[in-house]
């Protein structure tokens, strides 16, 4: 079947065909870490992607202003998942909120490194059971800051769902080809070096 080429925005004075979105039902997100195994990736419902900001500093200067970029900051990212008949999602969740505090004891954790995972979060291309990615984000340094276990209603036949909120140092972010467009995870701890993650 042939594209229509005339349904796009033309540019330069020529028809163009409308290019493919990615989709956001195609998605896969990977946990890296010691508590995690698969299992978290096959109950994942939806996934936010991460969020740059720089807080500007201003200068005041003769007749005008000049904005300049401070310090960044990269807003935490909601996950929910499908809550399992066999309690593996809750129980994975539970582990490593356990790392991060023993709410037992009152006792926490000497350094961050020693609670802090990584969390892919990977764009698919539909292709099945070897999808290709169309791109990758790689967050390092990552620890939950809120778990919700979710409601029980009578009046619904909801499936039950748990809300999570992940907060995270850094973030690399890579292309189909696995080439790295944002820059900075080597650094940080508490991950492993998606390098080619796209491939």
């Amino acid at each position: 079947m042939a594209l229509i080429s005339t349904l796009g925005v033309p540019v330069d004075g020529n028809a163009t065909t409308t290019i493919m979105p990615k989709l956001s039902y195609r998605f896969r997100v990977t946990f890296i870490g010691e508590n995690f195994d698969s299992q978290p990736t096959r109950s994942v419902i939806a996934v936010g992607r991460p969020a740059l900001q720089h807080d500007p500093i201003q200068i005041d200067a003769y007749n005008s202003r000049i904005y300049l970029a401070g310090k960044h900051s990269w807003a935490p990212v909601s996950v929910t998942f499908r809550d399992d008949v066999d309690g593996v999602i809750i129980t994975q969740i539970n582990k490593q909120m356990n790392r991060q505090m023993d709410h037992a004891n009152q006792s926490g954790v000497r350094a961050g490194s020693g609670y802090k995972f990584g969390l892919l979060v990977e764009t698919l291309d539909g292709g099945n059971p070897n999808p290709g990615v169309l791109d990758t984000y790689e967050l390092a340094g990552c620890y939950i800051t809120q778990v919700g276990y979710g409601d029980l209603n009578y009046g619904s036949s909801d499936q039950v769902t748990i809300s999570m909120t992940v907060q995270y140092d850094n973030c690399e972010i890579y292309d189909s080809a696995g080439n790295p467009t944002l820059t900075g995870v080597r650094q940080t701890q508490g991950t492993s070096n998606a390098s080619g993650a796209g491939q």
